[in-house]
């Protein structure tokens, strides 16, 4: 796949993922080894859909996510991520070569070298707008008008937090952004959270396209950033807000079908995969916003498999060479031919007659 598809590694403690805080208790570990996102916009309204690969000993971990406008919370669809990789896949074209490689005869077997690579009760100041369990998970939509009222209430509601949450959430707070606070547990009590879980789907008002970056910046180890962005055309992020240089992988008009169409509609939409690292969080200065392109310029990868090229099923450089070869033996035996068909020549003091009449 994103980004993809896109893999975030975190170390003990782990503070962040790349979209929100991810946390747990210190006495165990957790690292997310895949997070798989997907942005909907239409210019009113915004969707993501999140899928994360957890491992780690930790029973249980809370992950908070800052949104600007009130969210409604359901689960998301698999199928999604499927359809995406496949639809952002690199193109594959073919590309041949002349002379036998290793692996080819006569330096191998007889059978061609593949050439293509191996191939997302409330405090002060805290307002609870809704819980509500949704599979393995239990969903709070809050809203908050003081950062440390809000640490109060996730640490007394077993969502134990760092400190540096209280700072790095002030930002979200001072902009009345409110949150969705989820408790993250295996299916079954008493075992790590371990494997894929359940994709997640947030909705919200937005007249702009953002995607939560800042509570990324209190991450430990480098991150990976992956995004699959469905809007009326070709998106881009406004800066690299502390990051290397976000790199486009796919840009181009498809019509959604199946979980795509349940999410982005029946028309055509543009969808652009966007992938970026940050190797140093620390440095990420906001939240990523992004924006029309110039252009709807599509773009798709390309990998080639490279082959032997063939004539006929006959390598091409023994159709060559033989060919050659043929050649030069038809023309030897010409040459010699025409030698022997020449009239002799007279030796040297003798007098030819000259022909009667």
């Amino acid at each position: 796949m994103l980004l993809a598809v896109q893999l975030v590694s975190l170390a003990r403690p782990a503070y962040a993922c790349g979209c929100g805080a991810m946390v747990h208790d210190p006495k165990t570990t957790i690292a997310v080894n895949r997070e798989t996102s997907v942005v909907r916009w239409d210019g009113k309204s915004e969707q993501i859909v999140m899928s994360l690969t957890v491992d780690g000993t930790a029973p249980d971990a809370a992950w908070i996510m800052p949104v600007p406008h009130r969210a409604t919370v359901r689960l998301g669809d698999r199928e999604l991520f499927d359809r995406l990789t496949a639809l952002t896949a690199p193109a594959v074209e073919p590309r041949h070569y002349f002379w036998p490689r290793s692996g080819d005869w006569p330096f191998g077997g007889m059978s061609d070298s593949a050439g293509a690579p191996a191939p997302g009760a409330s405090g002060p100041g805290v307002g609870v707008v809704g819980r509500e369990r949704l599979g393995p998970f239990d969903v709070a939509r809050l809203t908050a008008t003081d950062p440390a009222a809000l640490r109060n209430w996730l640490k007394s509601n077993g969502f134990q937090l760092p400190a540096s949450l209280t700072s790095a959430l002030r930002p979200y707070v001072t902009q009345r952004w409110e949150y969705v606070a989820i408790r993250l547990a295996p299916a079954e009590a008493h075992r790590p959270l371990t494997g894929t879980l359940e994709p997640l789907r947030l909705s919200f008002a937005s007249d702009r396209l953002v995607y939560p970056m800042r509570l990324s910046r209190l991450a430990k180890t480098p991150q990976s950033l992956g995004l699959y962005v469905l809007a009326p055309h070709r998106m881009e992020p406004r800066s690299a807000i502390g990051g290397a240089k976000p790199e486009v992988f796919f840009a181009g008009r498809i019509t959604p079908r199946g979980a795509l169409r349940d999410l982005g509609g029946s028309h055509r939409t543009f969808l652009t995969a966007i992938d970026q690292r940050f190797p140093q969080p620390q440095h990420i200065t906001g939240d990523h916003e992004l924006l029309r392109t110039a252009e709807d310029t599509p773009y798709q990868r390309v990998t080639y498999e490279d082959a032997l090229l063939r004539v006929g099923g006959v390598p091409a450089w023994m159709v060559t060479v033989g060919g050659l070869q043929v050649l030069l033996t038809a023309v030897t035996v010409l040459v010699i031919g025409l030698r022997r068909r020449r009239p002799g020549t007279p030796p040297v003091g003798v007098r030819v007659p000259p022909p009667p009449g």
